[in-house]
């Protein structure tokens, strides 16, 4: 990895938590011979422009995991509210790192191109604060679902609005709107760059209305009024969430 340019500094930051809902410690599931942690720190060192990766652990056998594998930890508060949270708390401890690029521990196939993606597009507009990635939205039932999390974007690809509901709600349906070039119907990925002066002001911003209607933590960002650019990638990589995601991740890699 090299920095993008001498006036930026930027970093990787991997959330990784050992407590999981739905898979329990996911991210030390090992079957392929490598944990997921490490799987997705692999993957994420194939990003050309940020200058390093540091995974933000809240236990010691995570923080055991990360140095058997060479990569480098910092503990961070084991009571953290989210992973934005513990961006926060080691972009505190980097005062030289003007940008954070936050990838989560359970994607062992995202790719340095959308790293570098979401890097520039900060870069690339500096009344932003934040940063992150869509795809369009190919399936009527992915539109319905509520955890596939839907985004809206202005002419000039910033964030008008994140929402577990089909937006924009068509008042006719028609199944070729799905199949339009330019997609009426994106969905938001879970990669974000930060700015680390916004980082720092997070502990100013409590959780709005909007975010707690909804469970989406953009949402408290964009109605303090802050700046949310999003990119456009072709698809969508598989996080790890479940048990039967785990076990396509392994035939993937195995077949």
């Amino acid at each position: 990895m090299t920095p993008l340019s001498a006036s930026h500094t930027s970093r990787i930051i991997i959330p990784a938590r050992l407590a999981s809902t739905r898979l329990p410690e996911k991210l030390l599931l090992r079957e392929t011979g490598m944990t997921v942690l490490e799987h997705t720190f692999r993957a994420a060192s194939k990003a050309h422009k940020p200058s390093g990766i540091i995974i933000a652990v809240d236990h010691q056998r995570i923080f055991d995991e990360v140095a058997r594998f060479g990569g480098v930890a910092m503990m961070t508060d084991p009571n953290a509210a989210s992973g934005t949270d513990r961006v926060a708390e080691v972009s505190a401890a980097h005062p030289d790192v003007d940008i954070w690029i936050n990838v989560q521990g359970d994607e062992p196939e995202i790719e340095g191109e959308a790293i570098d993606q979401v890097l520039e597009l900060l870069l690339d507009n500096p009344n932003a604060s934040v940063a992150t990635l869509a795809t369009p939205i190919r399936k009527k039932s992915d539109l319905e679902d509520p955890a596939c999390v839907k985004v809206v974007r202005s002419h000039h690809g910033e964030a008008l609005y994140f929402s577990r509901s089909p937006i924009p709600h068509p008042r006719s349906w028609d199944e070729s709107m799905l199949q339009q070039t330019r997609s009426l119907f994106l969905q938001h990925l879970g990669i974000y760059a930060y700015r680390r002066e916004f980082l720092q002001s997070l502990h100013q911003l409590p959780m709005s209305p909007l975010e707690n209607t909804e469970k989406l933590e953009q949402l408290r960002f964009l109605q303090a009024d802050h700046k949310i650019m999003v990119g456009i990638v072709p698809y969508a990589t598989r996080g790890i969430d479940t048990r039967a995601d785990y076990d396509a991740f392994v035939k993937r890699l195995t077949s």
